[in-house]
């Protein structure tokens, strides 16, 4: 059976969502991370801080200019692949997009480009400055294509225009407080530290492996480790709160992360691997851990989850028995066992990497296995990102 316009559009704008989102978190993370040594250089006044800020600050540049990029594509594509989704929810959709450009985007541009051509020209403190604006504009970026994505989750301050048909926006200040948007920003958040922290450990381990300009990589490692291990705590942490959230607003969606059709039993155990026949709504050769399920979701060694059959029943109960609203459990199935477990893994890696990199006691250069597993976990975060 060939492939579907549907099917092509919908891969396209996977695709370029993916690609996008290699460089956004990455952007936003790296303008963290090179505000951070400019701070460190203002302080302690070491050139080395100086020569950190300038090398890591150009990746920094390089991640923003390909990201702006692949983003205007993605807005093309919102009005080519989905025009008749774009008419019916421009009033809302296009809302947070446009401030995003007007607002975040021009802030981020007019400091990157001071930071770039000031740097005799100003204080150093001044000139850090710089950088934190633009870093608070990514973060401002972030907010406002989430609240649009928020939106999509869980729609608030929208009415249906009689006339039109389509959506129209009634209260802007419901849109920005949506709480659905206040639980994936910060997961999102931290995630772009997480990748950028990691990454630039990464790259630097690649460079002590070879015994290059040590002192340099072995500050910039530390750095970006401690970064790392801050910021997947933190999204480990929000990821719960985001969980916890998508329980009571979205049991499908979550029923669909943890493969599970039938309502669990009382306390639930949690599978870690399993195989699933979405075509005939079932599973089989799991995997379970008994009452992980119900200590994760509910934070207690009791309570069943809904699965997919009874929350399919529900929202034909409520929107009409000609569909059905079964989602793709595979794909989020595995993703988030990704994601997660990639997420726990990165937490260890920064741990082992930061205690053997002391500064009383560094023997990591004696220990080639972590460095080359610290390079390796360069492209870790990455794939995260896009599972998550």
């Amino acid at each position: 059976m060939g492939a579907t316009v549907l099917d092509l559009a919908r891969f396209q704008f996977a695709m370029t969502t993916v690609f996008h989102f290699f460089f956004v978190p990455f952007s936003i993370g790296m303008a963290l991370v090179t505000a951070i040594m400019e701070t460190m250089f203002v302080r302690t006044k070491k050139p080395l801080y100086k020569q950190m800020t300038l090398f890591w600050g150009k990746i920094f540049l390089l991640s923003f200019a390909v990201g702006v990029v692949t983003g205007i594509i993605q807005e093309f594509q919102f009005g080519m692949n989905w025009s008749n989704y774009s008419r019916f929810m421009g009033d809302i959709f296009g809302a947070p997009l446009a401030i995003e450009a007007l607002l975040a985007f021009f802030m981020e541009s007019t400091f990157i480009g001071l930071w770039m051509f000031t740097w005799d020209r100003f204080k150093p403190s001044l000139h850090a400055a710089m950088i934190w604006l633009v870093w608070l504009g990514t973060t401002l970026s972030a907010i406002w294509i989430l609240s649009a994505n928020a939106f999509m989750q869980h729609p608030t301050g929208f009415a249906i225009n009689q006339a039109t048909g389509r959506v129209k926006l009634v209260d802007f200040g419901a849109v920005i407080a949506n709480p659905q948007l206040w639980v994936e920003f910060p997961h999102v958040i931290f995630g772009a530290f997480t990748t950028a922290g990691f990454a630039v450990a990464g790259m630097a381990a690649w460079r002590l492996l070879k015994h290059d300009h040590e002192d340099f990589y072995l500050h910039s490692l530390r750095i970006g480790l401690t970064v790392g291990l801050i910021a997947v705590v933190g999204a480990i942490g929000v990821g719960d709160l985001q969980t916890q959230f998508i329980i009571k607003d979205q049991p499908m969606k979550f029923a669909a992360t943890e493969g599970i059709y039938k309502n669990t039993k009382d306390p639930a155990a949690w599978t870690v691997v399993e195989l699933i026949d979405s075509k005939n709504h079932k599973v089989s050769n799991a995997v379970d851990v008994p009452v992980l399920l119900s200590l994760l979701a509910y934070h207690k060694t009791s309570g069943a989850v809904m699965g997919m059959d009874q929350a399919n029943a529900e929202l034909q109960a409520k929107y009409g028995k000609d569909k059905n609203y079964y989602v793709p459990a595979k794909t989020l199935f595995w993703s988030f066992r990704v994601m997660a477990g990639g997420g726990v893994v990165l937490a260890l890696i920064a741990i082992l990497g930061l205690w053997f990199s002391r500064a009383k006691k560094n023997t990591l250069m004696h220990k080639r296995w972590l460095l080359w597993l610290l390079g390796l976990a360069l492209w870790v975060p990455f794939m995260l990102n896009a599972a998550g």
